[in-house]
């Protein structure tokens, strides 16, 4: 990233969002989202589509996603007309990941685990990501103490993009504010506690007082709570 394109992104941060989304495809050419589906991505699906922001916008579905998050896919194309890229694992990978190590090799230990996200996650976001010059994520620094770390922007030296977090300060009192306001639709597990929603067999709802990613892959212990999306 050069040093003119970073301080057009820190320059920017203090717009609202539409206006900051704005900047960004201003200035580059191709601008593209991820979304999880999440609260933090509805806010952002949101804001592009009602501002008509030329920004591509994609999901990425491991075939292990819970059906109330393919529910919030289909409510999301319906309230805006829009067409959510999907992008899918490799299906030769995964019959031989299945084939040789079963459905749920991912609870045996962190190499699998990592194993199977990378098949049903970083392969197909590779893919996604080709061509881009901007990947906006919905990343906030309250979501765990790695992401406390992160800038409004870095440098993706692996999918070789400009990565941009635009709602890096935001609290998840403020998205829910946002999604009140708007009549956004969202995930409905976040009303059981589920904060943070990745696939079934490996996202629970999280107790009072856990860290927000304590409901991802919580039967592993310690160490970062990452799936390779977001080093």
């Amino acid at each position: 990233m050069s040093s003119s394109d970073n301080h057009l992104i820190e320059n920017s941060r203090s717009l609202n969002l539409p206006a900051f989304l704005r900047v960004l495809t201003e200035k580059f050419k191709h601008v593209t989202f991820s979304t999880s589906l999440g609260m933090e991505d509805q806010v952002i699906t949101h804001c592009i589509y009602t501002h008509n922001l030329p920004i591509r916008v994609f999901t990425l579905d491991t075939w292990r996603m819970f059906d109330e998050t393919y529910k919030v896919l289909e409510a999301t194309e319906a309230r805006y007309g829009k067409t959510i890229e999907i992008y899918y694992p490799n299906k030769d990978a995964v019959e031989k990941l299945e084939n040789e190590k079963g459905k749920f090799s991912f609870y045996d230990s962190v190499e699998n685990r990592k194993e199977c996200c990378y098949i049903r996650k970083v392969e197909p976001l590779t893919r996604a990501l080709q061509g881009a010059d901007i990947w906006i994520t919905g990343l906030r620094a309250g979501q765990s103490p790695n992401r406390k770390k992160l800038d409004i922007s870095e440098y993706d030296q692996t999918n070789k993009v400009i990565k941009v977090h635009p709602i890096i300060d935001w609290t998840w009192e403020d998205l829910k504010t946002e999604i009140a306001k708007h009549d956004i639709p969202y995930n409905s597990l976040h009303d059981k506690g589920f904060v943070s929603i990745g696939c079934a067999p490996c996202t629970r709802a999280i107790k009072p007082n856990e860290d927000f990613r304590a409901g991802r892959w919580w039967w592993e212990l310690s160490g970062k709570k990452e799936c390779g999306l977001h080093h």
